[in-house]
């Protein structure tokens, strides 16, 4: 797919989450003059450690969008066992297509331009609600998460208050 044909496809999901909005998130355009570079927020879900949380977010699409998968990071504070400490997020869906070198994920679960905006990111919620600790990009948090809960609670409390008073 051409530069050109990912830029129609991007307007046209901007289009149609502007027109719809989706429970949960919301996107934008960080500058109107580039539609590869999208500001994203996460409401954090009920009944989760991040409910009541704001989180930013950048997702950066390559310019042969949607053969390949955008990228997400959290600009804002994140502790979670499925997010790099840099705030890159890591999920099945936003590895490339294909077999998985490391044999961990099958093809099925990886990416596939079947995926737009809005099922990239109601998966991103769905992790919040349920970490991955098997393969944790943030090992440090899997492990508070297996082996100190508590600990980790209070850890996430104390972001989704930052992120409430930095909304």
């Amino acid at each position: 797919m051409s530069e050109g044909q990912a830029t129609l496809l991007l307007r046209k999901q901007l289009k149609e989450l502007m027109r719809n909005p989706v429970d949960g998130f919301s996107a934008g355009l960080v500058d109107d003059s580039n539609v590869f570079e999208w500001a994203i927020t996460i409401i954090g879900p009920p009944d989760t450690l991040y409910e009541g949380g704001f989180f930013n977010a950048i997702m950066s699409f390559p310019h042969n969008y949607p053969n390949n998968p955008p990228s997400v990071r959290f600009t804002s504070e994140m502790w979670h066992p499925n997010v790099y400490p840099d705030g890159r997020v890591c999920i099945s869906i936003l590895h490339a297509p294909g077999d998985d070198p490391n044999g961990y994920e099958l093809a099925s679960e990886r990416w596939s331009p079947v995926h737009t905006v809005e099922t990239i990111l109601v998966s991103i919620i769905s992790m919040l609600s349920g970490p991955n600790d098997e393969s944790p990009a943030n090992i440090d948090a899997a492990k508070e998460w297996r082996d100190s809960k508590d600990l980790f609670k209070k850890k996430v409390g104390r972001i989704v208050r930052k992120s409430q008073e930095n909304f």
